[in-house]
């Protein structure tokens, strides 16, 4: 019975997936006892609107050690450099905690977030090593905090989900489930158990000691990743430990005002997460429909609705079973960012639109359009 099948799986991702639904954990405001040298690094191309105040807020932080941000200006035409300087003059000795390098030309082999962090660490010094997306604003006692999680207990990386924009009706809808679908590809708690294969970093904000990153081989180990998070925290994670946990202390200044924003947000990665291949994508197409829309198909029409011989007593109570335990799995995420969790009930609809953009993902790679990315086209199959 198909609607059986989905309340087993649903009785597994509740109560057996890592708890992947609490939303948890969340880093609260800390000191460290050890402060290492920390460079920020923040990668740019074309961030004038949202430069200025991250610029502000790194160098406002309040933090014991020595610091400085690297901001690697990758070719920007928009005058996202001039911008960063006029914020650090603002702020008294802002110039001398601020350095703008501009990035050499991208080679082929890589992508452009991560050629252009590669150029900030070949000029940082310190020991740890902030890399922090240029549309993130960060709370002063933010490094601290992530310092204090780096030493204790001792990590190699250390990285959090900011709170996403949640402002245009589009987010409203549908980024709490962007995080919420994040979590349950990554349960956090698993992410965090050494003894678990799962890693996962979510990459506006990643701390890093400096011999981890070598130990790896250096971003040049990981150049061509598109979902460089990801790759950086799988690579870590074979040879040492890694935190993930969700931010009250760093908010995302990146706005989707409308639904076709995020479509292309989730369509530009989506078949590379799939690393490429056709029959993962089926099956996780069809994975996601037993999920979501046989518990709700199920619930209203029973066994009906295959044509199946048994009475609709029973797929009926399978399937209120399911789509309950999926809209109460939404709930915490819901909380987080203040929505009200009767948007739960809507899950399946919000999981129809992220299933066919990973389809429409799919169909660019096919037709060989591929990832495209502040103004970069980095191609479909060869």
């Amino acid at each position: 019975m198909i609607p059986l099948l989905s309340l087993c799986i649903w009785l597994y991702l509740f109560f057996a997936h890592g708890k992947f639904w609490l939303s948890s954990p969340e880093l609260l405001p800390a000191q460290p006892s050890e402060t290492p040298d920390v460079d920020v690094i923040v990668p740019a191309r074309d961030e004038a609107e949202t430069i200025g105040p991250v610029i502000a807020s790194l160098l406002d932080q309040q933090y014991a050690g020595r610091f400085r941000v690297i901001l690697v200006d990758d070719d920007s035409t928009d005058g996202t450099a001039e911008i960063a300087r006029a914020a650090a003059a603002a702020r008294g000795n802002g110039n001398s905690l601020l350095r703008v390098i501009s990035a050499a030309r991208k080679p082929p082999a890589w992508s452009g977030k991560l050629w252009a962090v590669s150029q900030g660490v070949a000029c940082a010094e310190a020991a740890v090593l902030l890399l922090a997306d240029a549309d993130i604003v960060h709370d002063p006692r933010h490094l601290a905090t992530l310092v204090a999680r780096l030493n204790s207990p001792r990590v190699d990386m250390v990285s959090e989900m900011v709170r996403l924009n949640c402002s245009s009706p589009a987010e409203k809808w549908l980024v709490p489930a962007f995080v919420y679908f994040f979590q349950m590809l990554y349960p956090f708690a698993r992410v965090n158990d050494p003894h678990s294969t799962v890693a996962a970093a979510a990459g506006g904000t990643v701390l890093i000691r400096r011999e981890a990153l070598e130990r790896i081989g250096g971003i040049e180990s990981i150049k061509g990743a598109l979902i460089d998070d990801v790759t950086l925290a799988k690579a870590v994670k074979r040879g040492g430990r890694i935190y993930l946990g969700h931010s009250g202390l760093a908010v995302s200044m990146r706005r989707y005002p409308r639904a076709a924003d995020l479509w292309d947000m989730i369509a530009r990665t989506a078949f590379t997460q799939l690393r490429y291949s056709t029959p993962l994508l089926a099956l996780t197409l069809v994975g996601l429909t037993l999920v979501w829309w046989v518990p709700s198909v199920a619930a209203l029409f029973g066994g009906g609705w295959l044509g199946a011989p048994w009475p609709g007593a029973w797929p009926r109570a399978a399937g209120l079973a399911a789509f309950t335990l999926g809209a109460l799995s939404f709930v915490p995420t819901l909380r987080r960012y203040r929505r009200n969790p009767l948007r739960s009930l809507a899950l399946p609809l919000i999981a129809l639109f992220y299933m066919a953009a990973t389809l429409a993902s799919a169909v660019n790679y096919w037709r060989g359009s591929g990832a495209r990315w502040k103004n970069r086209d980095y191609g479909g199959p060869s």
